[in-house]
């Protein structure tokens, strides 16, 4: 008796979800404007006041509850106890479409949902063929019907912050959102926090990167620029000097005083940023290494210290930043997309250069929302031109106003971008090796990032930071009595924000990936391959309802113009190769030796002996700067100063950059021969290769990336800081 009842209870469950996948179809081919709780085209007033009505005069917590609870019941229940003719006509009736069109939308909508009940069949049917091929019973107009196509499905169960905007994209997508996840696999997994919300992901499409949360703490993004500083000085001067705390308080206490004593009229102001800090949480201006704070009496946190832009671009005598939004669509092959339109975020006290006075007034000196929004000045603005916050277009539209050449400002900042995505990329591939081995099965990642920009008074684009989880907010919290807080739409956030996730989930639909693939593969342009998906047939029914992409590709559109960069990619690229070990980040001292081994850079007066010291010597000194390191071996960076210490030994008649170019060469070339079993390719000529020694000399080890900092000249002038 027990057996048959668990057979007829499993049987129930099927049925059960059979139901909700039917029901979940039906709200599907049902336009979005006519069955969700907030509609994807209705006005903005409405939806504030449909928002203000809903939570008004409840407390935060609850409002945010008692909202999801009403949506879910929405979406839920009530949904089953609406007929199909009469969604269809409210539809028609809503949109004002003549008597002609209703009529036929209604056959035409009725044809289909009859299709579908007498259906399971017919439909599964359809999904079961391989081309997708099967024609609706009937003709309208003489011409068959179009082919039902599968719906993309997208798991928001992780969404968090940016639930909202995500919503509204998928509704406006007409996609299936999964809200509560999904047994079996979607297509898209929405986290909001990191890769690792969802451990059980074997397949489908993530919106995060394996580490990147890590590389964008101050402290490894400030190392990452660092490395391409001192092969690339002119090109990463977009990037503040900075001193790395507590381990390069010394060296920061040094070079500012010995500056002082060379011109007591020098008065720079640094600002210190906590390495996991965000939100503008514990910043703070000094102007001397003794103001910096400490913990348990003696112990500086871990922290990054930067020269302060003393003279950014105003804008009613207000300082500001400007958050742009970067899609990192892949790694290999690395797209990167820029969002069009971005954010502008104003300080609300009129801006003065930083005196001993005024050093603690964050309203003045700092631009982030978090703080400024308790600030009495900030200006809530319905408009995307006024206010606290404003497009970055209204700003680009003020400054042009002046004779600013807008186009020359933009350009600078896809430089910027470009170049610190290339920055990143490295390290990133060493964490993703790691989660995601070889031949292990595993999702495809992407990833929006917040790009923290400041203009100088010349227009020259500063980074500040990167965010691995900008704030996806559409609404901003507005106080109606002491305690009780209601949620308002923001019209600045979501002019923006939701036609970000719109378009990178438009991108990553994976009918569209398929199309891009065979579109590179068949030898047209990525920027090609954009144009023919946004127009082709799949997307036909889109195309009256969606504008066109705010994200516009700039690599490898501009590859030529950057690929040049790529040097400490290729190192990382030999690094990978020798990690021996699946899911590991740090080599081995075998697979150190094997690597001087196989590229064959050992001689007479470089023995494998001192091959062990230099591992030991520099693995060491890593493992001290990265206490927070679990695994044994030498990091990607500690590879990285190995590089070019050994680059440095055997071509020493010319600069880094052409030592490591040409160590990458001969490492390069040895490995390819040795995979092939051929004969080695034929080095290619370089200007310099002639007068290069061919034998390692000195035994001693210069410390990179100390020395770079010592002997590099410190410029904090007030030219340095007006003209830079």
């Amino acid at each position: 008796m027990s057996d048959h009842y668990e057979r007829v209870k499993i049987e129930l469950q099927q049925m059960k979800a059979v139901e909700s996948e039917a029901a979940a179809d039906e709200q599907q081919q049902l336009s979005p404007a006519s069955v969700s709780s907030v509609p994807a085209d209705v006005s903005f007033a409405a939806r504030r006041d449909l928002t203000r009505s809903s939570i008004n005069g409840r407390s935060r917590s609850k409002s945010r509850s008692k909202a999801d609870g009403h949506e879910r019941q929405v979406n839920g229940k009530q949904l089953s106890d609406l007929t199909p003719q009469k969604l269809t006509l409210d539809y028609s009736q809503e949109k004002g479409q003549s008597r002609v069109s209703n009529e036929q939308n209604i056959k035409g909508t009725l044809r289909l949902l009859k299709g579908k009940t007498a259906a399971n069949g017919h439909v599964e049917s359809c999904h079961r063929q391989t081309d997708g091929k099967c024609e609706h019973h009937g003709k309208e107009d003489g011409s068959k019907v179009a082919k039902k196509k599968r719906a993309v499905t997208v798991d928001t169960s992780k969404a968090k912050t940016s639930l909202e905007a995500l919503k509204t994209s998928i509704r406006q997508l007409k996609w299936k959102e999964f809200p509560m996840g999904r047994r079996t696999a979607c297509d898209i997994y929405w986290h909001g926090v990191s890769f690792h919300d969802n451990e059980n992901i074997v397949s489908g499409q993530v919106n995060k990167f394996p580490g990147m949360i890590e590389m964008l703490r101050k402290i490894n993004l400030s190392r990452a620029v660092r490395t391409m500083q001192e092969l690339f000085p002119e090109e990463y001067n977009f990037y503040p000097r900075s001193w790395i705390l507590p381990e390069e308080y010394q060296l920061f206490s040094t070079q500012i005083r010995h500056l002082k004593d060379n011109d007591s009229t020098l008065k720079p102001t640094f600002i210190v940023k906590p390495d996991s800090g965000s939100q503008g949480d514990g910043i703070y201006l000094i102007r001397d290494p003794a103001d910096l704070r400490v913990i348990s009496g003696s112990q500086i946190k871990q922290a990054v210290v930067q020269e302060y832009i003393q003279k950014p671009l105003l804008i009613d005598k207000l300082k500001f930043d400007i958050r742009l939004y970067v899609l990192v669509r892949s790694l290999e092959p690395l797209e990167i997309y820029i969002a069009k339109e971005g954010l502008s975020r104003f300080c609300t006290e009129p801006y003065q250069e930083p005196s001993q006075k005024n050093l603690s007034h964050v309203f003045m000196h700092l631009t982030n929302y978090s703080l400024n929004v308790h600030s009495g000045n900030f200006v809530h603005s319905d408009s995307c031109s006024t206010g606290s916050k404003r497009t970055f277009s209204s700003v680009l539209y003020r400054i042009a106003s002046k004779g600013v050449d807008i186009k020359k400002v933009w350009s600078d900042i896809i430089a910027l971008v470009i170049k610190t995505v290339i920055a990143l990329v490295p390290e990133l591939k060493v964490y993703y090796h790691a989660d995601i081995p070889p031949g292990k099965p595993g999702p495809t990642c992407f990833q929006i990032l917040g790009f923290d920009i400041l203009l100088m008074k010349n227009l020259k684009p500063v980074l500040l930071e990167v965010n691995a989880n900008p704030s996806m907010r559409i609404e901003h919290e507005q106080e109606v009595s002491p305690g009780v807080y209601e949620y308002v739409p923001s019209p600045v956030d979501e002019e923006v924000k939701v036609g970000v996730i719109r378009d990178t989930l438009r991108l990553m639909d994976p009918a569209q990936r398929k199309q891009h693939v065979t579109s590179n593969t068949g030898g047209g342009s990525p920027e090609e391959a954009i144009v023919v998906e946004t127009g082709s047939d799949e997307k036909e029914s889109l195309t009256d309802s969606l504008p066109t992409l705010c994200l516009k590709q700039v690599f490898p559109k501009y590859t030529k113009q950057f690929n040049y960069l790529r040097a400490v990619e290729r190192i990382a690229g030999i690094f990978l190769r020798f990690l021996g070990v699946k899911g590991t980040m740090r080599l081995g001292p075998t697979g150190f030796r094997t690597f001087i081994r196989n590229c064959k850079l050992s001689n007479s007066s470089f023995s494998m002996a001192s091959v062990d010291i230099l591992y030991i010597d520099i693995t060491r000194r890593w493992a001290g700067m990265l206490p927070d390191s679990r695994e044994a071996g030498m990091c990607l960076q500690a590879f990285i100063e190995a590089f070019f210490y050994l680059a440095g030994r055997r071509f020493k008649a010319v600069p880094l950059r052409e030592q490591v170019l040409l160590l990458l060469e001969v490492c390069e070339g040895a490995l390819e021969g040795l995979s092939n079993s051929e004969k080695p390719r034929p080095h290619r000529s370089h200007p310099t290769q002639s007068s290069a020694p061919n034998a390692f000399s000195s035994p001693a080890l210069t410390r990179r990336h100390h020395h770079h900092l010592q002997h590099q000249p410190l410029q904090l002038s007030a030219k340095a800081n007006t003209e830079n």
